[in-house]
C-alpha cells in the first residue's frame, strides 16, 4: 500500500469514526495543534489539515498535544507491537516492560543485540520518535490512568509511572495534555482506591481498556483450567470473571487480580495490583495487557479466519477470541517443559506437588493466593535428578521420568545461566532456537511458548494431540492415517489461516474441549 492509499483508508477511519482503529494511529490537526484518536467525536478536519501518525510520541515530537475531548491516551494500545517482530516493534514491547524507566538507551539496545546509534536511528524512521521519546509517551499514558483511577499523591503518580522526577512529570502532563496533574485528575471523580494492605503494601484500581469484542469467558477459562493452587486464583461466574496471581517483579513479590464484567454486549475490565514498590506498577500493568492479549486487533483476525469453511462458524459464534499469554516468562518456561508429553490434568497435578514443596510462601490480601512459583534457582537446588535404579522417593516435587527431569533442570539452568533470553524483546527465531539446543526439548514445545510467553499472532504447535482432536471433531481429519501423517497434513491445512494460526490454534483447543 502506498503513501496515498494508506492515508485515505485513514481518513476514512476518522471520518466513520470507527472505534476499531483507536490506539491504532493517531490524527493531529494542523488548525489546531491537538491530536486525537479515530474516533474523536469531534467535526472531521479537513484532509489538508491532517497528518497521521504511529504512535503519541511522533505527535508529541511534532508539537501537538492530546484531545481533551477524546482522550486518545485512554484507548487500548497498538496491536502492532505485539505483531511485528522487527527492531521497532520489539523495541516498543520492551519500553512497554519499563525497560528505560530503570536503565539507559544503552542498556536497552544492548538487549536488542544492536548498538544504541541504530536503534535511535530505526526507530526515528521507524515510528518518527525515539526510544526516550516513546518511553515518556508512554509514562504519561500510565500516569493518566493514576490520576484518574486512584486517589494517589501526585508525587506517588509520578514515580509509578516511571518518571525520574516530579518535575518532569509535571512537564510532560502539561506538554501533552495541556493541563497540570491536578486538572487531569478533576476531569473525572469518583471510583478512585489507593488504599495500604495488611501488609503495608500499596493496592491499587486500573482500568483496562480493551477491543471489543473480547472473548472473556474463553481467556478466564484457560487461565482457571491451568491454575496452580496458591499461585493462582479463579472465579468463574456468568456476569463477573476473576483471575488473580502472585508477581516476581523487579522490586520484590506483588500480587495483581484482574475482573471482567458484563456491560451489555461487552465485557469491561479492570486490574488490582498489590505492589511493594510503585515501580512496580508500570510493570505489572505491562504484564497483564500482554496476558490478556488485551491490545489485540480482533477484527483483523476474525476478518481472516472468520471467511475460513471450517472456523468461519466458530468465529461467528465466539468472536474475540484471544491468546493467552503470562505475566511470568521465566516461570512458563519450566511448566510447558513440564506438561510436554502428559494431559493439562496431569501436568497441573505434578506443578502443584512442585509448588507445594519448593514455592516461597507470600502474604497476600488477594484470597487464595499466598505462594509465589519456585525460581530456576530454586528448582535446580530442590529437584534432583533421581537416580538410575533403587526405590524412588515418593515425595520429590516432580514425579516424572529421569529424562523428564533433566529437560526440566536443563531449562532452568540455562535461564540461570542466562543462555536461555526470554522476555518480551526476544525474537521469537531466537528463542526457538536457544530451546531446540536444550536436551528434550522439541518443536511443540518452542511454537508453544512462541505463543504463551512472546503473544506470537502465526505460530503452530506441530505434533499437539489437543488440536488434532479439535481438528478431528470439526470434520478437518480423518482417523484412518497414521498420527505423524496426521500432523503433518494438520500441518499443511493450517497454512491457510496465516498469519493468524496461533489464534486458530484457540479456536481448535476450545473445539476439542467440546
Amino acid at each position: 500500500m502506498d503513501i496515498e492509499d494508506a492515508f485515505a483508508e485513514r481518513y476514512r477511519a476518522v471520518q466513520s469514526r470507527d472505534r476499531r482503529f483507536d490506539g491504532q494511529f493517531f490524527t493531529a490537526v494542523s488548525s489546531t495543534g491537538i491530536y486525537c484518536r479515530p474516533s474523536c467525536p469531534a467535526i472531521t478536519p479537513k484532509p489538508a489539515n491532517v497528518q497521521f501518525f504511529t504512535t503519541s510520541a511522533a505527535a508529541h515530537e511534532a508539537g501537538y498535544r492530546a484531545c481533551k475531548r477524546c482522550l486518545p491516551e485512554a484507548s487500548p494500545g497498538s496491536p502492532e507491537w505485539d505483531l511485528r517482530q522487527d527492531l521497532a516493534g520489539r523495541a516498543m514491547r520492551l519500553i512497554r516492560e519499563g525497560v528505560l524507566n530503570h536503565g539507559s538507551v544503552e542498556d536497552l539496545s544492548s538487549r536488542l543485540g544492536y548498538s544504541s546509534r541504530h536503534l535511535h536511528r530505526t526507530l526515528l524512521a521507524e515510528l518518527g520518535a525515539g526510544p526516550v521519546a516513546l518511553a515518556r509517551a508512554h509514562r504519561a499514558q500510565i500516569a493518566r490512568n493514576l490520576l484518574v483511577s486512584t486517589d494517589l499523591r501526585l508525587v506517588d503518580v509520578a514515580f509509578s509511572a516511571g518518571f525520574g522526577s516530579v518535575r518532569q512529570f509535571n512537564d510532560t502532563i502539561r506538554q501533552i495534555y495541556a493541563a497540570t496533574p491536578t486538572e487531569v485528575r478533576q476531569r473525572v471523580g469518583g471510583n478512585r482506591l489507593a488504599e495500604d494492605a495488611e501488609d503495608s503494601r500499596l493496592c491499587l484500581n486500573l482500568m483496562l481498556p480493551v477491543r471489543q469484542p473480547f472473548d472473556a469467558e474463553g481467556v478466564f477459562t484457560f487461565l482457571a483450567e491451568r491454575a496452580l493452587p496458591g499461585v493462582e486464583a479463579a472465579r468463574l461466574q456468568n456476569d463477573e470473571l476473576r483471575y488473580a496471581r502472585t508477581l516476581r517483579l523487579p522490586h520484590g513479590s506483588g500480587a495483581v487480580e484482574v475482573t471482567a464484567v458484563r456491560k451489555g454486549s461487552g465485557w469491561k475490565l479492570s486490574m488490582r495490583c498489590e505492589v511493594g514498590s510503585l515501580a512496580d506498577v508500570g510493570v505489572v500493568l505491562a504484564r497483564v495487557r500482554r496476558m490478556f492479549d488485551l491490545d489485540a486487533d480482533p477484527a483483523a483476525v476474525d476478518s481472516v479466519l472468520g471467511e475460513d469453511p471450517v472456523l468461519g462458524p466458530l468465529v461467528h459464534q465466539v468472536p474475540g477470541v484471544r491468546l493467552v499469554g503470562t505475566a511470568e516468562a521465566q516461570e512458563y518456561v519450566i511448566r510447558a517443559v513440564v506438561g510436554q508429553q502428559i494431559s493439562v490434568k496431569a501436568a497441573r497435578t505434578q506443578l502443584s506437588r512442585l509448588v507445594q514443596q519448593l514455592g516461597t510462601p507470600v502474604e497476600s490480601t488477594f484470597e487464595g493466593l499466598e505462594t509465589l512459583f519456585p525460581s530456576p534457582e530454586e528448582i535446580l537446588a530442590g529437584v534432583p535428578v533421581p537416580p538410575e535404579a533403587g526405590e524412588l522417593n515418593p515425595e520429590r516435587p516432580l514425579r516424572l521420568a529421569r529424562r523428564q527431569i533433566r529437560t526440566v533442570r536443563a531449562a532452568a539452568q540455562a535461564i540461570t545461566e542466562g543462555s536461555l533470553v526470554i522476555h518480551p524483546g526476544v525474537h521469537p527465531e531466537q528463542m526457538r532456537a536457544q530451546l531446540l539446543q536444550l536436551p528434550g526439548i522439541g518443536k511443540w514445545t518452542a511454537a508453544y511458548l512462541a505463543l504463551r510467553v512472546l503473544g506470537h499472532p502465526d505460530d503452530w504447535m506441530t505434533g499437539d494431540v489437543a488440536l488434532v482432536a479439535g481438528a478431528r471433531r470439526l470434520g478437518l481429519l480423518s482417523d484412518a492415517v497414521s498420527p505423524a501423517t496426521t500432523h503433518r497434513r494438520l500441518e499443511q491445512l493450517a497454512a491457510r489461516w496465516a498469519p493468524w494460526r496461533s489464534y486458530a490454534a484457540m479456536h481448535l483447543w476450545r473445539a476439542a474441549a467440546g
